[in-house]
């Protein structure tokens, strides 16, 4: 069993930064690839970033390209999301999850466990 716990969410104005925070215990966290993903009022969870086991390799949607920036400390047992130049439409409950494997995956059902989520809003 793998406990995900997300922290760092909260209002922020257009332009500004944010940084997740995604804290596991339970499982050798170590060896998995871990995921971000959001979901806005009204529509579908999505992808948004996902790095590999070691933190050496990470995937972005092309929405957050160049913005955001995911990061695992495997000494901390922690995944990071760092997020700048925030836009009204990344306003949404931001998931993180942990895969089984150690590769990076970007479609949700390739990850076993799941956060609570943490809500981001942007105001315009």
């Amino acid at each position: 069993q793998v406990q995900l716990v997300e922290s760092g969410g909260g209002l922020v104005q257009a332009g500004g930064s944010l940084r997740l925070s995604c804290a596991a215990s339970g499982r050798t966290f170590s060896r998995s690839a871990m995921g971000w993903f959001r979901q806005a009022p009204g529509k579908e969870r999505e992808f948004v970033a996902a790095i590999n086991w070691t933190g050496g390799s990470a995937r972005y949607a092309d929405s957050v390209e160049g913005r955001f920036t995911v990061s695992k400390d495997n000494a901390l047992n922690t995944v990071y999301l760092q997020m700048n130049s925030l836009k009204p439409e990344d306003t949404a409950v931001y998931y993180c999850a942990a895969s089984s494997g150690v590769f990076i995956f970007t479609r949700s059902r390739d990850y076993t466990y799941w956060g609570q989520g943490t809500q981001v809003t942007v105001s315009s």
